[in-house]
């Protein structure tokens, strides 16, 4: 990348990945060209140091530093098997913190990382001190927002019937169950949004069904309807999987919360104006 146009950070984001489990990820080889360094080797001198800054944190640099191996091409259609890190948000702060702050992509990370760094601290240290109606209302707010950007990337991939495609979803995570029979099973009426009785655990499922499959429709180039149901599907029951290998409920065995997220948020509402 010898030029960099239109500059922002953005272009971090652009290149962030999440593992099955939803963790974010940076890939060292894909940052190295961001922050203008041509050449490997002078860019894994500025890994290793990170990394020593990583131990003297009190942090563990295997965390937030480990390596793994893959395959690249080098012409001729041949390949060569080369070293890689991924690597967390944190360790891309401290790569970033130990480059040449004078490259304006440099600044530019020094900036992303650590406001976002510091973002998901308060964001993580927020949700935690929340009652279990507290983080209901949180997710369920991140499962709309995310839900808007599922259905837009549904749409580039040929999707028309939206309803179709949203069962495939939930019948990968809920092991055949339709939404009209997670509707039933809930005992609501045909106008309840069965999202709005979920509570917080059961949410945050769904939320990694629906951020994982936007990713991968558009990182697969999905372009026609069959195909884009068939990945939600296959999601789904990836994180089903997941949660089964974790030692985790069923998402049809979760318990139905009393209240709906309306009547929560107009609760809240009351507070408010009573104080």
């Amino acid at each position: 990348m010898n030029e960099i146009k239109e500059y922002n950070t953005n272009v971090f984001e652009s290149i962030k990945h999440l593992d099955k489990n939803g963790n974010e990820y940076w890939e060292a080889r894909e940052l190295m060209p961001i922050l203008e360094y041509n050449k490997w080797e002078n860019f894994h001198k500025v890994i290793k140091k990170s990394m020593v800054a990583c131990e003297t944190s009190n942090n563990s640099a295997l965390d937030h530093f480990p390596e793994f191996r893959k395959m690249v091409e080098i012409g001729s259609k041949t390949k060569r098997e080369t070293i890689d890190y991924k690597l967390s948000r944190y360790a891309c702060y401290l790569i970033v913190q130990n480059s040449n702050p004078q490259k304006k992509s440099v600044a530019l990370g020094q900036t992303y990382f650590a406001v976002q760094t510091r973002k998901q601290e308060l964001t993580e240290e927020y949700f935690k001190s929340l009652d279990e109606d507290g983080r209901r209302l949180v997710v369920r707010g991140q499962t709309i927002d995310k839900n808007k950007l599922l259905y837009r990337a549904a749409k580039d991939s040929g999707v028309e019937n939206y309803g179709k495609f949203t069962n495939y979803g939930y019948k990968g995570l809920y092991g055949g169950e339709t939404a009209s029979d997670i509707a039933k099973r809930k005992g609501l009426h045909n106008n309840e949004e069965i999202l709005d009785y979920m509570g917080s655990e059961e949410l945050a499922d769904n939320l990694f069904r629906i951020v994982q499959t936007e990713a991968k429709l558009k990182k697969d180039k999905v372009n026609n309807e069959d195909d884009a149901n068939d990945t939600h599907y296959e999601v789904g029951s990836v994180v089903r999987e997941t949660i089964k290998k974790l030692g985790g409920t069923m998402p049809e065995n979760l318990p139905t919360p009393e209240k709906s997220i309306q009547e929560l948020e107009l609760e809240k509402l009351k507070e408010l104006q009573n104080q």
